[in-house]
């Protein structure tokens, strides 16, 4: 296995643990995002070039852009 796949996966389950225990909404959002994004490189390193552009699209790319919405929404509704 190559050594920049290891990191990789280092990478990948440091942010799974983290987003579960960074308290603030947009940090969880963001660690969430880097999770999709090292998801996406790790697809490319299995040469699923499909599966990349899925997952950077949909998970880093769309599903933040919902999330961040929804957090201005909530946000917005408890003041």
């Amino acid at each position: 296995m190559k050594i920049f796949s290891v990191i990789m996966l280092l990478f990948l389950i440091i942010s799974s643990i983290m987003v579960s225990y960074v308290k603030d909404l947009l940090g969880a959002i963001i660690v969430f995002m880097v999770y999709s994004l090292i998801m996406a490189i790790l697809w490319q390193q299995l040469n699923a070039p499909d599966l990349a552009i899925t997952e950077a699209a949909v998970g880093a790319g769309i599903t933040t852009v919902l999330f961040i919405l929804t957090l201005k929404r909530i946000k917005g509704e408890k003041k």
